[in-house]
């Protein structure tokens, strides 16, 4: 899963869902001379310098790095005169670092990277930005802003904020209320992260109490197994957050398995599944807190802009932003047709 800080400018969610944003075509209206819009130039979506991008992920072993992938395919394609230079991926450090070294030797004109590991591969951004090709730097931050010249990702401290706002403002009347946290990795960055949102968005809610916490691994298996044992510890509690949609598919077994339902679920990042089960609400998942996997298709704007030493649409600005963090909001059955093209398998 990513791993990212907290830092940069945020974007609405409306702007990125659709991985659009980037890319406002420029008015045919007449400017006035001095303005900001008559030097700013922004990219759009006319053909224009032929701009080749290598992308470089970690391996798609989960269901929301899959989805970057296809998301960086498929804005790419949109474009005639972009080439993009995909590379395997790899979850091993000195595989990816070789894959991106490969990249640099073909000249490619931008470089957009999502490290397995941020620290480790900080170098080589760091050799790719010496040998003039700038690098957008894509969730997984490196140790140095000098081997980047643009980072985009995810809001992991926001995931918790709002899930945990979301669960507030449905139990603020119900007294002392109980709530469980099913999280990710705990030694990563990202996990502690999402929590500390959590529960910062909580002290909001002196009627809220979180009395039960389990990490789990990002997968169906390990998500099934740490909620058995929340459920079994916990005979009563008011809501549950669920870091991640994968993790959740076993929960949700977990939970059908023990039949409880006195409870409601938010989820974490945004997967199809998730958002069917919002869309049916037969269920006690209720909501998701996005992660939106179509940062890869917006990474890919800003290269081929980039590549093409134009700014970005809306902003007045002739260089696009050093850094950009994406929303997460929370999908529920009221706005769940909205955001389900963006949910990731």
């Amino acid at each position: 899963m990513p791993v990212t800080s907290r830092r940069g400018l945020l974007f609405g969610a409306a702007a990125v869902s659709a991985g659009a944003a980037l890319t406002a075509c420029t008015s045919n209206e007449p400017k006035k001379a001095g303005t900001a819009a008559t030097t700013a130039a922004a990219a759009d979506d006319k053909p224009g310098t032929p701009v080749t991008i290598g992308f470089a992920g970690p391996q798609a072993d989960h269901g929301w790095l899959n989805a970057i992938n296809q998301n960086a395919k498929d804005r790419a394609a949109k474009y005639s005169e972009v080439t993009l230079e995909i590379t395997e991926g790899s979850n091993d450090t000195a595989a990816q670092i070789g894959q991106i070294q490969t990249l640099i030797n073909k000249k490619v004109d931008v470089l957009v990277i999502l490290p397995a590991d941020g620290k480790a591969l900080t170098q080589v951004g760091l050799q790719a930005m010496k040998a003039g090709i700038p690098v957008i730097n894509l969730d997984r931050i490196f140790a140095s802003p000098q081997a980047y010249r643009c980072w985009i990702g995810g809001d992991n401290y926001g995931m918790g904020l709002n899930a945990g706002r979301y669960i507030g403002e449905q139990l603020k009347d119900k007294p002392d209320a109980k709530v469980v946290e099913l999280a990710g990795i705990d030694n990563l960055e990202l996990t502690r992260q999402r929590t500390q949102g959590f529960d910062d968005a909580l002290k909001n809610y002196p009627n809220i109490k979180k009395v039960a916490r389990q990490a789990a691994d990002f997968t169906v298996e390990t998500g099934q197994a740490k909620m058995a044992q929340l459920l079994q510890a916990q005979k009563q509690f008011d809501a549950l957050w669920n870091h991640d949609d994968d993790q959740g598919v076993g929960a949700l077994r977990a939970i059908a398995q023990a039949g409880r339902d006195e409870f409601f679920m938010v989820g974490g990042a945004g997967s199809k599944s998730a958002m069917d089960a919002i869309k049916a609400d037969n269920g006690v998942l209720k909501a998701t807190v996005l992660y939106p996997p179509t940062m890869a298709a917006s990474a890919i704007d800003l290269a081929r802009a980039l590549g093409q030493k134009k700014g970005v649409g809306g902003l007045s600005e002739l260089e696009i932003p050093a850094s950009i963090t994406l929303y997460s909001a929370v999908v529920t059955k009221e706005n769940v047709d909205e955001y389900l093209p963006t949910g990731f398998i």
